[in-house]
């Protein structure tokens, strides 16, 4: 399952990871975001264990997305050992996501 990630755990929960993180920086009233999460719920199952999966509310946490430059939601940012590894802005697919992680 996705977990929230916040500007206040954002560095402990991504950047010091040891495995690949993905994150979806999002906003509960945009539509396309709505089509990711279920994408990557199904993700964050196939790779318990392998790889980390968070949610970012932009409009909640404007320090973390300010940082990252976000500018158009949903944008999906994969870190490996804490920079940023691949970036995707709208929807992808699954297998888009997964083979990038």
């Amino acid at each position: 399952m996705a977990q929230a990630t916040s500007d206040a755990t954002f560095e402990k929960d991504v950047l010091s990871a040891q495995l690949p993180v993905l994150v979806d920086f999002w906003a509960p009233w945009c539509g396309p975001c709505r089509m990711v999460g279920p994408i990557l719920e199904r993700i964050s199952e196939k790779l318990s264990g392998k790889a980390h999966v968070y949610k970012l509310n932009v409009d909640e946490n404007p320090v973390i997305a300010g940082k990252y430059g976000i500018t158009a939601i949903p944008t999906v940012m994969i870190f490996r050992n804490g920079q940023v590894d691949h970036q995707f802005v709208g929807v992808q697919s699954e297998q888009t996501y997964l083979n990038a992680l």
